[in-house]
């Protein structure tokens, strides 16, 4: 009789896990041999994780490490929108803010998730199925390998949303593409495109999501070729303007989003994988997690500790505007708040109510 391993069964309501047949690169069946599917499937809310879903991904990377017939595992979202775009904002702003033990309580929970996917046994494969943002990025950077449909956009939300990126980005970031890209990225939270992602070398591969007459085609709301600005700096990926990007977006309206090549590529890194040794395969993840594990676990109690007090203000005001402010205005006044700051007003008090969106519509 063999053991069972498990901490707990995987029942939680907004995460999937699931075994499919695991096959060779030509496409064969390997009889008895499975590939572990780990979905994020709350697409409604962009596949924003609350807290009973990480624990649901802690308990599915268990289950995959532990599962002997599994080769590899593939982490991705449900639906074609988003991947994650991270913590659920409507938990974090009716729940959490203002009550930073709790957040702290939720941020440990947080922390287990990305360990548990730096963790596994087995490789890990983000299969970036539309939006990788926020804390979202960070679980997909925790990934071994990421491929992207080519729609798909990137990047970070802290500074912006009254936050910092420390649940992984200021870890992986620099690592993985340079500290003054990192910089950029973390800093100016500006979204960038799988095109220019994989030009930074973030992602193992992309492929076409948008089929229009049939036919796949690039993502057509950016440069996909190798161009430069009037400065002659490359604008790989870059996003189109004026008439090119006009012409993008009636394309973009003609076609449909189509996630067949993006599976066939997970398909294909899969099959590559299952012909290996699997304890030297192991064995090589162990070495090359190296960087981001020392990084991560650096860093990571500190990161906690200071985004749940945190949540007191910043925090507070950030994801209170982005919960209750309209579609298009989601951010505080940030002009209000620095002049307030500067002018020693107090966050007890009516700084956090002054800032918000519903304020500056009316004012």
């Amino acid at each position: 009789m063999l053991k069972n391993h498990e901490l707990a069964e995987i029942v939680v309501p907004g995460v999937k896990y699931e075994k499919r047949p695991a096959k060779t690169p030509d496409g064969k069946a390997a009889a008895g041999l499975y590939n572990a599917w780990i979905w994020l499937d709350n697409p409604s809310q962009f596949n924003s994780y609350t807290t009973d879903m990480v624990k649901g991904v802690i308990l599915a990377f268990r289950a995959a490490s532990n599962a002997r017939d599994v080769s590899s595992v593939v982490f991705t979202g449900a639906g074609e929108k988003a991947f994650c775009t991270g913590g659920n904002t409507k938990e974090y702003a009716e729940y959490y803010a203002g009550h930073p033990q709790e957040y702290r309580q939720y941020m440990r929970l947080f922390n287990d998730m990305v360990s548990a996917i730096l963790a596994c046994d087995k490789p890990v494969i983000a299969r970036v199925n539309g939006m990788r943002i926020g804390g979202g990025q960070e679980i997909g950077m925790a990934c071994d390998f990421s491929v992207a449909q080519d729609l798909a956009r990137f990047g970070q939300a802290g500074p912006k949303h009254g936050s910092a990126p420390i649940g992984g980005a200021t870890d992986f970031l620099p690592l993985m593409i340079g500290a003054e890209r990192a910089m950029v990225a973390c800093v100016l939270c500006e979204p960038f495109s799988a095109h220019e992602a994989y030009h930074m070398g973030m992602l193992t591969d992309i492929a076409p999501a948008l089929k229009v007459d049939g036919k796949f085609i690039a993502n057509p709301l950016v440069e996909t070729q190798r161009v430069y600005d009037e400065f002659g700096r490359q604008a790989f990926g870059k996003p189109k303007t004026g008439e090119a990007l006009k012409q993008g977006k009636a394309l973009m309206a003609r076609g449909s989003v189509d996630l067949s090549m993006l599976d066939a590529k997970i398909d294909e890194l899969c099959g590559k994988i299952l012909l290996s040794f699997p304890d030297c395969t192991t064995k090589t993840l162990e070495e090359l997690r190296k960087p981001k594990l020392e990084a991560w676990n650096r860093n990571k109690e500190d990161a906690r500790a200071w985004l749940a007090l945190n949540m007191m203000t910043e925090g507070r005001a950030g994801f209170t505007a982005f919960n209750e402010g309209p579609k298009d205005d989601r951010e505080v006044d940030f002009i209000a708040l620095r002049q307030a700051l500067a002018r020693n007003e107090s966050w007890v008090g009516p700084l956090h109510d002054s800032i918000q969106p519903k304020n500056r519509r009316t004012a």
